[in-house]
């Protein structure tokens, strides 16, 4: 019986911190999809990790990619945020995201924990939903 509540409560202290985590990282990119939406790009370079600061070295280079390679990310219309995972050890939130044309897109977020809080370490677009009439 001991074993059980240990087991329970090392799982309620989890998933209460997976918790947690969620709503911080959440807040981050909705953020960051936020400031694209303004054109603060100075903003939305603030979310980004370390690795893409170098990656991309300047907040203009940074809006450029974005414009050019996300377009629904620069022009997001609705986020909804999906399920967070741990994948291999780093957390993953999906989001789906529709842009200004209506068109639904699923983003994959690599969020890592920093000294400055979460941020944003890389963003892969997955295959479109299905969506029926």
């Amino acid at each position: 019986m001991r074993i059980l509540a240990a087991v329970f409560g090392f799982w309620m202290v989890a998933t209460s911190a997976f918790g947690q985590n969620s709503d911080a990282i959440e807040g981050v990119i909705g953020n960051q999809l936020e400031a694209f939406n303004d054109r603060n790009v100075d903003e939305a370079w603030q979310y980004a990790s370390p690795n893409i600061k170098r990656l991309f070295g300047s907040a203009g280079n940074f809006g450029m990619m974005v414009q050019q390679g996300y377009p629904m990310v620069w022009d997001n219309d609705d986020v909804r945020f999906l399920e967070l995972r741990d994948v291999a050890g780093n957390l993953w939130q999906k989001v789906m995201v529709r842009d200004a044309q209506g068109g639904l897109h699923i983003l994959d977020y690599q969020m890592i924990e920093t000294p400055d809080g979460w941020q944003i370490n890389g963003v892969q677009l997955l295959p479109s939903p299905d969506v029926g009439a």
